[in-house]
């Protein structure tokens, strides 16, 4: 019978000379007190700057997961913190075995399960009751997603698909943005049109005193929007829609993070889609990958050019004012004051709420999802 060597845990004791927090000082992170927005997957990184040989640190929900591939090119996500002395994981080595602690050399496999420590025998000793939290990982429409609930994925609720990728006659590019606020403030902006003619004055749209009819739904999991006058996308229009087709626009939000605008000329002839995807990093922090997808015939190539400059311009004047915005929230909680035309903003706000608070009032208690719901709306731009 072989003796197993004895592991010892020790706890540090919470001491304000000790140069660590005690635990009873941490703050329960974001992904323990957001309710059943956890439960979804969110977009982790760009599929090309996920590979085998350099692992990759992001944050989601104040988790930090370090990420790399493993030999049949599957992403691995694990818990970004090693089990030892809790140093950072990604600044190790990948090997034949997983992934190389820094610090001490502790290896841990694609499941989190520690199979390698050097000091405790010439070629090593696996310990694999000592696991590091893995999360499912997966790659579609050139992100890799995780899934930040707890047990396996709900098959309902799969990553967003994202529209127009790699499909014919369309071209694609994505957009990866920081902004200083949080997912909820971020999706209403995306489909908000009257901040487009104060914020993005002179790029997107102007003033020009236009009364636009809308009729916004809620579902259970979406809200989604139909404008009914016709509209124009800035300078570029006579470009983009030369013979003057009429032009259908629609904003969509789809649970729990993601916004999709479509501008689509006659019989879906020409079309420009802004798709975006929002990953919180805490509450004040929210990486966003924007795919931007367009057909415009021959002008396709004409846009490859311009076009990802354009857009970049655009969503930092939104970066901007999302940061106006989440500065004044720091200093003082939201209280919002709204009329008619924010029907999309309460809306939306009402069905994160529900998911957040995981369906109970502040009592615990069980309180209804918000009610399917259509309205008429008017304003002016």
């Amino acid at each position: 019978m072989t003796t197993q060597p004895q592991v010892i845990t020790i706890v540090p004791a919470a001491s304000p000379c000790s140069g660590a927090p005690s635990v009873q000082s941490q703050p329960t992170p974001m992904r323990d007190r957001c309710g059943d927005l956890k439960n979804y997957w969110y977009a982790a990184a760009q599929a090309a700057d996920v590979d085998a040989r350099k692992p990759l640190s992001v944050v989601i929900m104040e988790t930090r997961i370090v990420l790399w591939r493993n030999a049949q090119g599957e992403p691995v996500a694990l818990r970004d913190r090693c089990l030892h002395r809790n140093t950072f994981l990604s600044p190790g080595d990948i090997t034949e075995q997983g992934i190389k602690c820094p610090y001490h050399g502790w290896t841990f496999d694609e499941q989190g399960a520690c199979v390698n420590v050097p000091s405790e025998g010439e070629n090593g000793k696996a310990y694999p009751n000592r696991k590091v939290e893995s999360f499912p990982a997966q790659e579609a429409y050139g992100l890799v997603w995780v899934w930040m609930g707890g047990g396996q994925p709900d098959p309902q609720r799969a990553p967003f698909p994202m529209p127009h990728y790699q499909e014919k006659g369309w071209n694609t590019y994505y957009m990866k943005t920081h902004f200083d606020n949080g997912v909820t403030s971020l999706v209403e902006n995306f489909m908000d049109v009257p901040h487009t003619v104060f914020v993005h004055k002179g790029w997107f749209r102007d003033r020009k005193k236009l009364k636009v009819d809308s009729t916004v739904e809620r579902t259970d999991s979406s809200v989604l929007v139909t404008y009914h006058a016709q509209d124009a996308i800035g300078f570029t229009e006579r470009v983009l829609n030369p013979k003057g087709l009429p032009m259908q626009h629609t904003d969509k939000f789809y649970m729990p993070n993601n916004t999709r605008v479509d501008y689509i000329y006659g019989e879906d002839e020409r079309g420009f889609v802004i798709t975006s995807t929002c990953t919180p990093i805490n509450d004040h922090q929210t990486t966003v990958f924007t795919l931007i997808s367009y057909k415009f015939g021959w002008a396709n190539a004409l846009f490859r050019t311009f076009l990802p400059w354009y857009t970049r311009q655009v969503i930092q004047q939104d970066v901007e004012i999302m940061a106006n915005q989440g500065r004044s929230f720091k200093e003082q909680a939201p209280d919002f004051k709204s009329t008619p035309a924010d029907t999309l903003h309460v809306f939306i706000e009402s069905l994160r709420e529900h998911a957040e608070r995981d369906g109970k009032d502040e009592s615990g208690r069980p309180v209804p999802k918000p009610r399917p719901m259509t309205r008429d709306v008017v304003f002016w731009i």
